[in-house]
């Protein structure tokens, strides 16, 4: 009963979300038609808003890719999490991401690998992971700007959907978030096949999460529920075997957190198993920065900030540049207190990063207005002008035109 509460309150949210008049929507409607699936597929798209508007807009910004399966119920929270996780706000916990959401239309027959009698329209997973890998994926990187990080996010059967993806198709993304899975699936018969996986193959550079939540009876506990043979106890069973499976086996290089929670039941588990995730899958994103270092007036800690984004770069895949609100605060700072070649050095290294952003040229402008480069300066301001009109850098370049015939 308290599922299908929640749901409800998720179905509501996303309706009145989408609906009402005067509300900001945070998600694009899209569809794809799959050949595959000879079927109309809904989408629910999130796009960071740094690719939307700002004196800090990016034309050109790109994202790692976050697929969530049963989207119409997990989107909302989830486009909220990585919003605030990844604000620019002196803890970034992860990059900001693009959000494909997939909505359902036959969930048991889409997430389960298998026929079983009391499911009429499942084991249709081989079809399902062939439309995305196949349709959605090449459909989303021609359609939005994305980077080559991708992620799949499921709970319950999405979470069964999830763990054959990563055992059986493990090139298709380079993290999975698995969310109280349904390893019970037609008695264990994907388990076992697990177990055989596990330790055959290698997943070097693949992380998984796999969280549980607590559907036992009370008075029970994971040492007591291993040794039950009852029906109502067989989910709980079935993932804490799959997680004994995954601590047996670290030889295949695969890299995993397997999270308990006592107080959470399959409902209410995606929410907090979301958060913790991308806390646990983006563990070396964040660079926590003190007093001492902010205080240093030499060129330590901008490369310190350099550094950084080179490690988080080389477990990307990609290269991933300093926040340019970062760097612009810390030259502006440097610009104040008179140290000059630090600022310059930082103002042109968002110029370097970031090439299509007015703010990195018009804030250059004003460090070489500092030091009496007026020419430059005009330059600068000109440039950032043609990127994007601004009623202050206009009045700059104003003030400074009765010099252009010395220029």
């Amino acid at each position: 009963m308290k599922r299908i509460c929640l749901i409800l309150v998720f179905l509501f949210c996303s309706y009145f979300s989408e609906a009402q008049p005067g509300k900001i929507d945070i998600a694009i409607a899209d569809t794809l038609y799959s050949k595959i699936l000879n079927e109309k597929r809904p989408l629910r798209i999130y796009v960071p808003e740094s690719q939307s508007f700002g004196i800090y807009t990016q034309k050109n910004n790109e994202y790692p890719v976050l697929f969530l399966l049963d989207a119409e119920w997990h989107f909302l929270f989830t486009a909220g999490m990585i919003h605030q996780l990844s604000s620019i706000n002196g803890n970034t916990i992860c990059p900001e991401m693009i959000i494909v959401g997939i909505d359902n239309i036959d969930r048991a027959r889409d997430f389960t690998p298998s026929f079983d009698p009391q499911f009429a329209t499942s084991g249709g997973y081989d079809k399902f992971i062939s439309f995305i890998e196949k349709e959605l994926i090449p459909y989303i990187n021609s359609a939005y700007r994305v980077k080559p990080y991708r992620i799949l996010m499921g709970h319950s059967l999405g979470g069964l959907a999830v763990i054959k993806t990563l055992l059986q198709h493990k090139e298709l993304f380079n993290a999975y978030i698995a969310l109280d899975p349904s390893m019970w699936w037609q008695n264990q018969s994907f388990l076992k096949e697990s177990e055989i996986i596990l330790v055959d193959r290698q997943f070097t550079d693949r992380t998984l999460f796999l969280g549980l939540a607590n559907s036992m009876e009370k008075g029970m506990d994971t040492v007591q529920v291993k040794r039950d043979n009852q029906r109502s106890t067989l989910h709980i069973r079935s993932a804490l075997e799959f997680s004994k499976y995954l601590s047996r086996n670290k030889n295949n290089q695969l890299k995993f957190k397997f999270n308990y929670y006592e107080n959470e039941t399959h409902a209410s588990l995606p929410l907090i198993g979301t958060y913790d995730a991308l806390h646990f899958l983006f563990s070396f994103y964040n660079l926590p920065l003190t007093y001492k270092d902010y205080a240093d007036t030499s060129m330590n800690l901008v490369y310190k900030i350099e550094n950084h984004y080179k490690s988080i770069s080389h477990r990307m895949g990609y290269i991933v540049s300093p926040p340019e609100l970062t760097i612009y605060s810390l030259a502006s700072t440097a610009l104040m207190k008179n140290e000059y070649s630090k600022a310059k050095y930082l103002f042109e290294l968002n110029i370097k990063n970031y090439p299509d952003s007015f703010n990195a040229y018009d804030s250059y402008g004003d460090y070489l207005l500092a030091v009496k480069d007026e020419k430059n300066a005009f330059i600068m301001f000109s440039k950032a002008l043609s990127i994007m009109e601004n009623a202050a850098t206009r009045e700059k370049l104003v003030k400074l035109s009765g010099n252009v015939k010395n220029f």
